[in-house]
């Protein structure tokens, strides 16, 4: 709550509230350029806005939305941003989010990216203006999002980046692709082809680890039993049709995620390829639509709805005015039918 004279009550104790004019003070410039630092609003020095914006989370300001009526006072807002809201692992993620926001009698925005890059910048700008906090899917590094994001406290999930400036949800990405790789050498393969993601989906953790289990086991593999697939089910079949061209004696392939791995499972049956007996398959992400496929997939199952309550409790954090360190959580092997 806060009273007239613009302080945080908390009970029996009274906090001031950081102003603009605080902020100005500190790093010695006007309010309007502070203003300007904060809104990205550009004609300022790019340093200047540096230093202005470091100030800001030094102070732990909070550029009010109540004086522009947008919320009732004491509703906390989220912004929440997504890649996608069609592809199944993002909605359990959100359910995760809600339901955590939910115990707190907070309320959530979401915005989706639709998976175009340059859109997440303009989103974090305009819905970081409407909340108390954002968490996002993003891609960008600290430096790029800086001047969008301002003094808004930001939590970034499963960019694969660390950070000094913002909080973090991680998943152990590299822990899922070596169980899921040693998987499939104890059961003897070693002829194994990747579908991976574009760069976007993390700073080639995949890639890399798939690379480095291959040489530690001595596979008879290199980076052309790779290929970048679109996040889609006509993705993951193009993209197994294309390394079952050009290797027809691969007896395995781990897909980024369970959508591109359905749509490989689809691909092998369209080309005679029996599924496990010719070729094995793994997924990532253990979606529940796995269960209606036949056989089962094999998978690296990650709790969405976790990573959506950490999401939450990492803003928490900083709302109470700490940086926390990065929450961390690592998918599990799910063994099923395709291997």
């Amino acid at each position: 709550m806060e009273d007239q004279r613009g302080q945080d009550v908390l009970g029996a104790r009274t906090v001031k509230r950081v102003t603009l004019r605080d902020v100005a003070e500190v790093a010695g410039v006007s309010h309007q350029t502070v203003s300007r630092a904060i809104n990205g609003k550009g004609e300022i020095d790019p340093e200047t806005q540096r230093r202005v914006l470091d100030v800001a989370r030094q102070l732990r300001y909070r550029p009010s939305r109540y004086a522009r009526g947008l919320v009732r006072q004491e509703v906390v807002t989220v912004g929440l941003i997504v890649p996608d809201v069609v592809n199944p692992f993002f909605p359990e993620f959100m359910a995760g989010v809600f339901a955590a926001a939910d115990q707190r009698a907070w309320q959530v925005l979401v915005a989706s990216t639709e998976n175009t890059r340059p859109r997440e910048l303009a989103l974090v700008r305009s819905l970081g203006r409407q909340v108390d906090a954002l968490v996002g899917y993003l891609s960008h590094s600290d430096a790029q999002l800086e001047p969008y994001v301002g003094a808004v406290p930001l939590v970034i999930v499963d960019r694969g980046l660390d950070s000094s400036t913002y909080a973090l949800v991680q998943v152990d990405t590299s822990a899922g692709i070596r169980a899921g790789m040693q998987h499939l050498i104890d059961r003897g393969h070693s002829r194994i082809g990747m579908i991976d993601c574009a760069p976007v989906c993390d700073p080639l953790v995949r890639h890399r680890t798939f690379l480095e289990v291959a040489n530690e086991h001595a596979l008879p593999i290199d980076d052309s039993w790779r290929v970048v697939g679109e996040q889609s089910l006509d993705g993951g079949a193009a993209a197994f049709e294309t390394l079952h061209t050009a290797h027809p004696d691969l007896t395995a392939v781990f897909a980024f995620n369970d959508l591109v791995a359905i749509g490989a499972l689809q691909s092998a049956r369209r080309l005679g390829v029996r599924v496990p007996d010719d070729c094995a398959l793994v997924g990532y992400d253990g979606l529940s639509i796995t269960d209606l496929v036949d056989p089962p997939l094999t998978t690296l199952h990650l709790d969405k709805r976790r990573l959506g309550e950490l999401a939450v409790h990492q803003v928490d954090q900083l709302l109470a005015g700490e940086l926390p360190p990065p929450a961390v959580l690592t998918p599990r092997l799910n063994i099923r039918g395709t291997t």
